[in-house]
């Protein structure tokens, strides 16, 4: 029974820092010059800004969905639009799904390290492309 209770409570540990990490991300958003600012619409019509690291790949511009919390992954299919800044420039911007090949590849050029992951809890990545519009 004491193994049981030490897996659990090692589960639970881990559960939490997980939870705390996300959450402080979340809160501070650090910026540098290797991210962007998304702005999405909620569902109650309301403009909401993430912070995410930009990916520059064969000439083109992505976003990934590294996190549990990804609201913000979700806006933007929905609407297949986003306002973009980067570098305090601010433009409209296509959201294409990204799938297949395409995926792969771009997970081998921009892995996530093994402690990204773990602090993480090891979620499912999805990959955008954003598309200037105009």
């Amino acid at each position: 029974m004491k193994p049981i209770k030490i897996a659990i409570g090692a589960l639970v540990a881990y559960t939490a820092i997980v939870v705390v990490f996300e959450s402080l991300l979340g809160h501070y958003q650090p910026q540098n010059e290797g991210t962007l600012i998304i702005t999405t619409i909620d569902q109650a019509g309301q403009p909401k800004d993430r912070v995410l690291s930009k990916i520059e790949y064969n000439d083109a511009l992505y976003v990934a969905a590294n996190h549990w919390p990804r609201a913000w992954y979700r806006e933007v299919l929905r609407s297949s639009q986003a306002q973009v800044t980067i570098a305090g420039e601010r433009q409209a911007y296509q959201v294409v799904p990204v799938a297949g090949e395409e995926h792969d590849n771009l997970e081998k050029a921009r892995p996530l390290g093994l402690a990204i992951r773990l602090l993480t809890g090891f979620p499912p990545r999805y990959f955008v492309k954003l598309v200037p519009l105009g």
